[in-house]
Formats: C-alpha cells, sequence, structure tokens
C-alpha cells in the first residue's frame, strides 16, 4: 500500500533525467527482457531510473471492450429483469445476459447488497514450525478487536496525507470492522461520510506489536470488484521520525479489483534508495478462481539476508536485503490491515461494483527461530 505517490511529487521531469542518464551508461540486452529478475550493478543507474524501465517495459496497449447489456436478477433464479440493465464490458455481480425473468421482487429496482459469507474452504498453515518459536498470533477468537496490540487509523489522511497518498475515496472508521465467528472483517461500504463516498478500516499495531526478523502467515479470503484494494502489510516503527520511504515498506499482500485482476496478489518492497524512492515487487496468479472464493494464506520469511513472499506456501518473489541501500529492512517493523476504495493503482470503483466488500481475516501468526 503505496504511502506516497511517488509520480505525482517528483515529476516526470527527474525521471526523464534519470532514466536518459541511465541508458547512456548501461544497456538492456534483449535476453533481459521478460525475465522475473536480472543483476545491475548499483553504480549503473539509481533504482528509480530501473523502476521507471521496469515499468515502460511491462506496459501494453489496452484493448477496447464490446459493451453488452446485463439484467439485474435479485430473486437469483438465472432470469434477468428487462426493467433494470446495465450497459458494460464486465457482468456485474447480481445481473445476468438474459431478460426473461417475469416475476422477479418487487424491490428489482433496487441495487443489489452484498452480505457477508465466510468461505469454508481453503489453505492451512501450522501453529508451529520446527526451530521456530511462535512469538505473537491473533486469532481472532473475541467480539471485538483486541486493542492491546491494534490500533484504529481513523479519516481519510487529511490534513496530512490526504487520501492517504493514494487519491483513496474512503474514509477509516472504527464501524467497519468487526470481530465475529473466529474472524476478522473490514467491511468497505458505499454510503457518504466526512465528504467522503465510502468507508472502511485501517488497523495497525504501531507502538503495540513490531517484528525484526521472522515468518509471518496470514489467512484471508478478498473481496473484489473494480477499485478495490486489500492491503496486508508492514511499516519501519520509525516512520514517525523518518518518513517514508525511508522507514521501509513490505507489502505481504496487495490486491487490486477489477478487469480480471482478483485472481492476482503482489509482493512488493519499497525503500528509500540514496534519497530516491525504490521499490521491487513480484506478483502471484492462481490457475482458476479467484482470491474471494477460498481462504489462502499469505506468507513472508524475513531473515537478515533475505525477504521471500509466499502464496500457499508457493515461493513468488524474494529480494537480497544485505546492501547497504536497503538497510530499512535490518529494523523493526508494524504491521497493518486495510482495505481501500479507489486510489491511483486500482482507480475507482464503477458500476460493476457492488457493495458491501468484506476483507476476511482467519488469522496472523508470527514465528522467529529459536
Amino acid at each position: 500500500m503505496r504511502i506516497y505517490n511517488f509520480f505525482e511529487a517528483s515529476g516526470m521531469n527527474a525521471y526523464k533525467e534519470s532514466l536518459i542518464l541511465s541508458f547512456k551508461t548501461f544497456k538492456i540486452t534483449p535476453n533481459m527482457i521478460g525475465k522475473k529478475r536480472f543483476h545491475i550493478p548499483f553504480h549503473y543507474f539509481n533504482l528509480n531510473s530501473f523502476f521507471l524501465i521496469c515499468l515502460l517495459c511491462s506496459c501494453s496497449k489496452s484493448s477496447s471492450c464490446e459493451k453488452k447489456n446485463w439484467f439485474q436478477d435479485s430473486d437469483t433464479d438465472g432470469l434477468g429483469n428487462a426493467l433494470v440493465v446495465l450497459s458494460q464490458c464486465e457482468k456485474p455481480l447480481g445481473y445476468v445476459s438474459n431478460d426473461t425473468d417475469t416475476d422477479d421482487t418487487v424491490n428489482a429496482n433496487d441495487p443489489i447488497q452484498n452480505t457477508l459469507n465466510i468461505p469454508a474452504t481453503g489453505y492451512e498453515t501450522p501453529d508451529n514450525y520446527a526451530d521456530m518459536v511462535s512469538v505473537w498470533s491473533d486469532e481472532f477468537n473475541g467480539n471485538s478487536l483486541d486493542e492491546e496490540y491494534w490500533n484504529f487509523q481513523i479519516g481519510n489522511g487529511c490534513p496530512d496525507v490526504c487520501g492517504w497518498g493514494n487519491n483513496e475515496l474512503e474514509y477509516y472508521t472504527e464501524e467497519n470492522t468487526t470481530v465475529k465467528d473466529g474472524y476478522l472483517v473490514i467491511e468497505a461500504k458505499k454510503e457518504i461520510l466526512n465528504s467522503a463516498s465510502y468507508t472502511s478500516s485501517r488497523i495497525n499495531t504501531q507502538g503495540k506489536f513490531t517484528l525484526q526478523y521472522g515468518r509471518v502467515d496470514v489467512r484471508a479470503a478478498l473481496p473484489e470488484g473494480q477499485g478495490i484494494w486489500p492491503a496486508i502489510w508492514m511499516l519501519g516503527e520509525n516512520i514517525s521520525s523518518v518518513g517514508w520511504p525511508a522507514c521501509g515498506e513490505i507489502d505481504i499482500m496487495e490486491m487490486i479489483g477489477g478487469q480480471g485482476r482478483e485472481k492476482t496478489v503482489h509482493g512488493t518492497a519499497h525503500w528509500d534508495h540514496v534519497g530516491n524512492y525504490a521499490s521491487y515487487g513480484q506478483d502471484y496468479s492462481l490457475s482458476s478462481k479467484t482470491f474471494k472464493d477460498e481462504f489462502h494464506v499469505f506468507s513472508i520469511v524475513w531473515t537478515s539476508e533475505t525477504i521471500t513472499w509466499y502464496v500457499d506456501d508457493i515461493e513468488y518473489n524474494v529480494i537480497d536485503i544485505t546492501p547497504v541501500e536497503l538497510n530499512e529492512f535490518q529494523n523493526e517493523f508494524h504491521f497493518l490491515i486495510n482495505l481501500a476504495v479507489g486510489g491511483n493503482w486500482p482507480g475507482d470503483p464503477n458500476n460493476a461494483t457492488t457493495f458491501s466488500q468484506f476483507l476476511i481475516v482467519d488469522y496472523i501468526r508470527v514465528f522467529q527461530e529459536n
């Protein structure tokens, strides 16, 4: 979950100058294209330029889509109401492609509201590992959030960082967080509060629990929909004194909804490289279904040398943190869990986005070596 939009903060001119310098001093060869990682010595160019080059190399033209008419099926019988129609590319939740219903409910003109549906299946990890000891966990077995370890972050980031630095649209409240039946549930709603069009929740362990090195497992089921942005992440505990990105950031899991992106999650590290913003990340995609359909476990294993990301114990990303330029990751970090709506990365919700949306967390477990 990026705290500041570096592109807007720095402007493209700085990137242009850096990129020109980079291409003068280093040549990307054809055999590098398409590889997940390749080594470039730091002295060739700064990581700002590398980030932009990766961005440019990965860009592709978006294909236009053909809009279709979708008809509301409020009684879920597979037949659509001809009086309630949306014209768009994606199939909205609660809509079908036919308009043959003759006995739809009397409230068919009301928008369909999502209700909480906790998956009954999914991946699980053990509650102990050989040569490791449990140092903290939250199984969410109570009736409310355990504020011995968790803080609520309230508002929209203003006046310091309005929109939380990402032009997000939600206003965070305590009321959008519930703990029930052994699960943490963060609910994003479409409702107006303090000039915001949506409400949600954001919680952290700053000042209450921190970690330097170890294994983290978080079992969760994710929401869906254009503009929906759940995140499970970590920030350097020293953020109040050094700011971002100098404090460092570890994104254990991020997902951006819409356009078929609900089957893909991202694991990323962010840091300050000699006064310049830098990041490195990879993504992982399911072969079928989405991250809403079942529980999955999002993990990192963090040592003094590397951070490695996993989904359901499948490794998909690793970063070497031994260079002095990445010394942020030798410090204490705290945890954050939030469900954002809108923002620079996912884009805003559209007519296909239905509310409420839910981020459901079964447990967070933290281990360290004996």
